[in-house]
């Protein structure tokens, strides 16, 4: 949830220079949500980790959040393409759109993904560490 909630301004501001009517631009953000969230919760548990891993999941969710937006967006324009027939091609633009406002708003991206590193460590639980010596019994 909380990638989602970094996610969302970064879109609105991706929705603001893609190339298309800005209500179109706002939808296909929303279809974005899914594979952004996803990403968020595979990326956690690391983050959650050394500070490292947490550096690492950082850039991970930099550089896979738009990957994971547009591939969700082209999933859903291959679906209306299914749906209305070879009339509509709606994948390639679609593709192309999203490729094209997610590299306007880099900045904001790499921005967003610190913000999210940031709050994941400070509201996450840690997990046990595994090397710790195990308890002894009296």
């Amino acid at each position: 949830m909380l990638a989602v909630l970094v996610y969302l301004p970064v879109a609105l501001a991706a929705a603001a220079v893609a190339p298309a009517p800005f209500e179109l631009a706002m939808v296909a953000a929303a279809v974005g949500v899914p594979g952004v969230a996803l990403l968020g919760a595979g990326l956690t548990p690391s983050t959650l980790g050394s500070t490292r891993w947490a550096v690492i999941s950082g850039v991970a969710f930099a550089i896979g959040a738009p990957v994971a937006a547009v591939t969700s967006l082209v999933i859903g324009g291959y679906v209306m393409d299914s749906f209305i027939g070879d009339s509509a091609r709606f994948g390639g633009p679609f593709l192309r759109a999203a490729v094209n406002a997610a590299v306007g708003v880099v900045p904001l991206v790499a921005a967003g993904s610190a913000l999210w590193v940031v709050v994941v460590r400070r509201l996450g639980s840690r997990p046990p560490d595994s090397r710790a010596a195990p308890p002894t019994s009296p």
